[in-house]
């Protein structure tokens, strides 16, 4: 089964092709994605990463609090979003 790590305080320049490449080393990883805002594009500093649970858990451990270009990173199990009320569109 597969696990969504949160990935925070990334640099601005990270992609996610290193974000993939950073977590390859602890199992196989199903998908990586920078978050990016939506309207300039340029990166929220934060990501998901998506990989079996053995590998997860290792790179959580390894990971979290590691600095990565000049950051330390801050990576746990994902949570869930909490839903939000919609807003009316005008």
């Amino acid at each position: 089964m597969a696990k969504n790590i949160y990935v925070g305080n990334l640099a601005w320049s990270t992609t996610d092709a290193d974000l993939r490449n950073l977590f390859a080393e602890f199992g196989e990883v199903i998908s990586a994605r920078v978050i990016s805002d939506r309207e300039t594009g340029r990166s929220r500093g934060f990501g998901f990463v998506e990989m079996d649970d053995a590998g997860a858990a290792q790179a959580i451990q390894a990971l979290n609090g590691k600095g990565i270009g000049g950051r330390d990173l801050k990576v746990n199990e994902a949570q869930p979003r909490e839903s939000r009320p919609s807003r009316p569109r005008y």
